[in-house]
């Protein structure tokens, strides 16, 4: 989330929680809120670069707190059927070759989906406590307060998230095609 939230990447991919149902992972909602987790987020998972990044913010997270600071709004997705459809984007997240390898293989399906999102930072972060509902895998859960977003802010330019943008779809151009 941190890459996101600093514009380092748009990306998010994702394979879906254990909690998805038959129906597997799909963008139910094309506005979400990033809710920070270090459950999957270990530190071995992610390249060199983000695990300096990883070991200045680890210590600060209180597991009994979650800190709501951006909306993400996806503006693209694609289910990526091949490992190497999944490794055209390479040099866009901060995930490690064989992290993505492992969550592309995982489960019934060998697929792994790609969304492009424009993440926007919200005037303050809101700081929730933790409820046992949250917790799991999943990729959707229902916030117990309303958030106020009207004065989310984007992260990047409107020019560096079309530039950002344009790498994700050239990397991905073929597939689906």
């Amino acid at each position: 989330m941190d890459a996101l939230g600093r514009g380092e990447q748009i990306i998010i991919l994702r394979k879906g929680g254990i909690s998805e149902g038959r129906g597997g992972f799909q963008v139910d909602h094309p506005e979400f809120l990033l809710f920070p987790t270090l459950f999957h987020q270990q530190r071995e998972s992610v390249l060199p670069q983000a695990q300096a990044r990883y070991d200045e913010i680890a210590p600060a997270v209180n597991p009994d707190e979650s800190r709501i600071e951006f909306l993400a709004n996806v503006v693209e997705w694609r289910r990526l059927d091949s490992l190497s459809d999944a490794e055209r984007l390479r040099g866009q997240h901060i995930w490690r070759d064989e992290v993505v390898a492992q969550r592309f293989e995982w489960g019934k399906g060998k697929n792994i989906f790609a969304m492009a999102v424009r993440i926007f930072r919200l005037p303050q972060a809101v700081r929730l406590p933790m409820s046992s509902s949250y917790g799991g895998c999943k990729s959707w859960i229902e916030l117990e307060q309303d958030i106020d977003l009207s004065r989310a802010a984007p992260v990047l330019s409107e020019s560096d998230f079309g530039e950002k943008l344009g790498k994700f779809n050239a990397a991905l151009h073929a597939v689906g095609a």
